[in-house]
């Protein structure tokens, strides 16, 4: 248990580090992976599917801000 404690907090400390400059460009800047794209098209794909017509699409997108929103206050 004291060593599942310790990881989480190791993982925490280096989710909430500041990265520098040069740190966020390299990553931000660094060529997307095939397993990337694919994870991305996946979701794309299923979300048509999910929601097929424009309509659809942003009656979730309205309901996603107003989800956000609640969650800022």
């Amino acid at each position: 248990m004291a060593d599942a404690a310790e990881r989480l907090r190791a993982t925490l400390a280096l989710a909430n580090r500041t990265l520098t400059k040069d740190e966020f460009d390299g990553y931000v800047n660094a060529p997307m992976t095939d397993d990337e794209r694919a994870g991305i098209l996946d979701l794309h794909a299923w979300f048509v599917r999910r929601y097929p017509t424009v309509l659809e699409r942003f009656a979730y997108n309205r309901r996603a801000y107003r989800r956000w929103q609640k969650l800022r206050q």
